[in-house]
């Protein structure tokens, strides 16, 4: 998407970066470089950060917006390291100002960082005549974060490995609610919480085997929630010893009039809920925002 020009004569290029949602997420296990395989579905939000490039041979980068404080240092942020990355593998590479609208929340289990990276790449990528499937760009994904290559795609998918094996999935879209009290939660403090060693395995050989088994293209919304009820967030048990008011967002999206399915996101602290259709996730939306009106809440739906 093209925005307005400024007083470069390229046009100012704007991506929007859409939370991501681990519907399931089943560690396999520990690997001998310490990072942890994974088995995940992914679906996207409707909920998104905005950012802005206009073109120049400077890098620099502005945050605004709501959740713009929780930041921290504009320096450190992802956004410059996957621009850094890949003016390494790129000569020549044209960079430019990045401006952050921050609407999600930060080490909330829902890639807000990441997906503000790989919205950065896209717009790199475009700035450049690059094309997305170059191997260098895959490449500076892997190394910005494990979620930034799912991010790029920005698609529903079987996301395994330590996040660069994609498969992409048919999903319908699903009424949801999403909630996060506010409270950051670092994905390294759940992960040491779950407690694995370098080379161990979580699950057995027979179960790394036995894959789930997902709706055919045209799967209906229950026969999803049907599919999704049956797997699991392995890491949400350590992230409720590691931050607990998890469990007071959980038990708040359980009981909530017409839920299918609450479970947490990634490593917390934002949890989901998916509703048979979007009335049941408006109200129950707002009577969470009503009795908690200090956490961020959003109403939508998921794809």
């Amino acid at each position: 998407m093209v925005g307005g020009t400024t007083g470069s004569t390229s046009p100012v290029l704007e991506e929007d970066a859409r939370a991501k949602v681990n519907l399931t997420l089943r560690v396999i296990g520990r690997r001998a470089d310490g990072y942890h395989d994974l088995e995940s579905v992914v679906a996207f939000a409707d909920c998104a950060d905005r950012l802005t490039l206009d073109s120049g041979a400077d890098l620099s980068l502005t945050a605004t917006g709501p959740r713009a404080q929780e930041c921290g240092d504009t320096a450190d942020n992802l956004v410059i390291k996957a621009a850094r990355l890949l003016g390494e593998r790129v000569e020549g590479l044209t960079f430019g100002r990045f401006a952050l609208d921050k609407h999600l929340p930060v080490a909330a289990g829902i890639g807000g960082g990441s997906a503000d990276a790989a919205a950065a790449l896209r717009l790199l990528v475009r700035a450049n005549n690059l094309e997305m499937d170059d191997p260098r760009v895959l490449e500076v994904a892997r190394l910005t974060g494990a979620d930034v290559p799912v991010c790029v795609q920005s698609r529903a998918c079987v996301m395994t490995g330590v996040g660069e094996n994609l498969l992409p999935l048919s999903l319908p879209r699903l009424p949801c609610v999403m909630v996060n009290p506010r409270v950051p939660v670092a994905t390294k403090d759940v992960f040491k919480e779950l407690g694995l060693k370098n080379g161990e395995l979580r699950v057995g050989v027979k179960d790394v085997l036995k894959r789930a088994t997902w709706p055919d293209e045209g799967g209906s919304i229950d026969a999803w929630i049907v599919a999704l009820n049956a797997g699991t967030n392995d890491l949400e048990a350590p992230a409720l010893k590691v931050e607990p008011v998890i469990d007071t967002v959980l038990s708040a999206l359980r009981d909530a009039e017409g839920v299918r399915l609450a479970r947490m996101s990634g490593s917390g602290a934002t949890c989901f809920a998916l509703f048979g259709n979007d009335t049941d996730a408006q109200r129950a939306a707002g009577a969470i925002q009503l009795a908690h009106p200090l956490w961020w809440v959003h109403a939508g739906a998921l794809s």
